[in-house]
């Protein structure tokens, strides 16, 4: 089987994320790396590093530690750590929807990205939510966010939403969306033919009958209902205050959440360091650092690469999962 060949977007180009990329370039790996972004800025991180790196040519081999081809994506401005600069939002965006289409096309297998800085892409002139959004609509794809550590897999019913409005976002088609994004993928990217899934509740006690909140009765307990008619593996709704004691978990292969800080504190306390941030639902794996921009860190060396590092693991186990999925299907060599 050949090796998986992943796009990486450093992300915003004051930030952590060049250099980042720089060390990931230097470790010894068994997949291939191809930078999308600016030269002059992935030059300076190496120095302010002091790990020399050889920038090639976008088709040269990208296995070798100290080399990384790179498709050149410049800013318009030259980056400066610790300043994100608007006019270089543009090539941001670009950078990531070039990896895209890459993959897309099928030149590459999956996508890994470095933080982006949301407010400096939107003061640059561009709306922005988040990379997940962005690539979820040039791909036409419904996708699915989650995030990983070795202790846990938590994926989210909804994302980046006022609590407020979480209840109305949580309907019986939405729920039964996402669970479906959620289970194929999990069969697609992580090889499990039948996968467990808890569902957490929505509510304190997951409503406890009724009397904390109906939403349990009248829109997670039906939809599970049906998808277990249908064979699916599912657990819940669970009180989010137990469902994460490790003796639940060992029993598990992913917890839905139905907001985003019900579950993903959790996750972050059990290994945040290891975490990172899949889109999952896309027709290619794509996996994202889980921190951000850490503007004060840029340039310093300081910078821990270890999400980096995983979701380059992740991304090329997901990337050969599916080589093996399609070699089993058609009798051919992945």
């Amino acid at each position: 089987m050949r090796p998986p060949r992943l796009a990486l977007v450093p992300g915003e180009p004051a930030g952590v994320g060049p250099e980042l990329c720089i060390r990931l370039a230097h470790r010894p790996r068994g997949h291939s790396l191809t930078a999308f972004g600016d030269r002059a800025t992935l030059q300076a991180a190496a120095a302010a590093l002091g790990l020399p790196i050889t920038l090639t040519a976008p088709d040269a081999p990208g296995d070798r530690p100290g080399e990384l081809p790179l498709v050149e994506i410049p800013n318009v401005a030259p980056a400066r750590f610790g300043h994100a600069d608007p006019l270089n939002a543009r090539a941001v965006i670009d950078a990531l929807l070039a990896a895209g289409t890459a993959c897309l096309d099928g030149r590459f297998d999956g996508v890994v990205t470095g933080p982006v800085h949301k407010a400096s892409i939107n003061a640059g002139g561009i709306p922005y939510s988040g990379t997940t959004e962005l690539l979820a609509t040039q791909a036409g794809s419904d996708v699915v966010m989650m995030l990983a550590n070795p202790t846990v897999r938590v994926a989210l019913a909804t994302t980046h939403l006022p609590l407020r409005q979480v209840p109305d976002a949580i309907t019986r088609g939405s729920l039964e969306a996402v669970l479906r994004v959620l289970h194929r993928a999990l069969q697609r990217d992580f090889g499990i033919d039948a996968p467990a899934i808890t569902v957490l509740g929505l509510n304190p006690h997951a409503g406890e009958d009724g009397v904390l909140g109906d939403e349990e009765i009248h829109v997670i307990r039906p939809v599970l209902a049906a998808l277990r008619d249908e064979g699916m593996r599912l657990t819940g709704p669970l009180p989010a205050d137990t469902a994460f004691l490790p003796g639940k978990l060992r029993d598990t292969d992913a917890v839905l959440a139905m907001y985003h800080d019900q579950g993903l504190p959790v996750l972050k306390f059990s290994g945040f360091e290891q975490a990172v941030n899949l889109t999952l639902g896309l027709p290619y794996p794509r996996v994202a650092v889980d921190h951000g921009t850490a503007l004060d860190l840029a340039g310093t060396g300081r910078a821990d690469p270890s999400s980096l590092f995983a979701a380059a693991d992740t991304c090329a186990r997901m990337a050969a999962t599916r080589f093996a999925a399609r070699a089993a299907a058609t009798g051919t060599e992945p």
